[in-house]
């Protein structure tokens, strides 16, 4: 039996502006937890800004999800903006070491090419391993990471996405929304 409605559910990227205090990534991750909403990824990190911090969440749902938990994002009192991140307008990176072995030099010099054809640096050299270090998108991460696979990988650490608007757009332009979601924030 086909159903009639089934959403699609795509990676969606949340930049969120909040005020830099103890526990509002707390706070942030627990709304999206009594939600019922999975994050795949998140970082948080210092702005232009000084107080400002910036929290990037990626998160699988469908459209209405997202708009959805975008809007309760913004009911935070500590919220600032938030902003969701369309693929073609954005930039995004992760940032992804990878410690590989390699147990003669014939490893570690093909170890090395690999890390040169995609532009990751080798940051760590044992007489057994090897440590690379890639920033790129996903896709360009999971190739690597594919090919060093045969060498035997002993530990990976990877960040969450990392994201940003393309060209003069910037999170700070969402004034009309930022406005109405903090109207009631100062009065209290």
């Amino acid at each position: 039996m086909k159903r009639e409605f089934d959403p699609v559910r795509k990676p969606y990227t949340l930049s969120i502006l909040v005020r830099d205090i103890p526990g509002v990534l707390s706070q942030v991750a627990r709304l999206f937890s009594r939600k019922g909403y999975n994050i795949e990824s998140i970082v948080s990190g210092e702005t232009d800004r000084p107080g400002v911090t910036r929290i990037t969440i990626v998160l699988l749902a469908d459209e209405l999800m997202v708009n959805q938990i975008a809007a309760q994002c913004r009911k935070l009192i500590p919220v600032l903006a938030v902003k969701i991140l369309e693929d073609g307008t954005s930039i995004r990176r992760e940032f992804a070491l990878i410690k590989v072995q390699a147990a003669d030099r014939s490893a570690r010099d093909e170890v090395i090419q690999m890390a040169n054809l995609f532009r990751a640096n080798v940051i760590d050299v044992s007489r057994d391993t090897l440590t690379v270090a890639i920033f790129g998108d996903e896709s360009k991460t999971s190739a690597l990471i594919g090919l060093l696979n045969d060498f035997g990988i002993l530990e990976i650490a990877k960040t969450g996405t990392i994201a940003i608007e393309r060209g003069r757009s910037t999170i700070y332009d969402d004034n009309k929304l930022k406005e109405e979601y903090n109207y009631g924030k100062n009065v209290l």
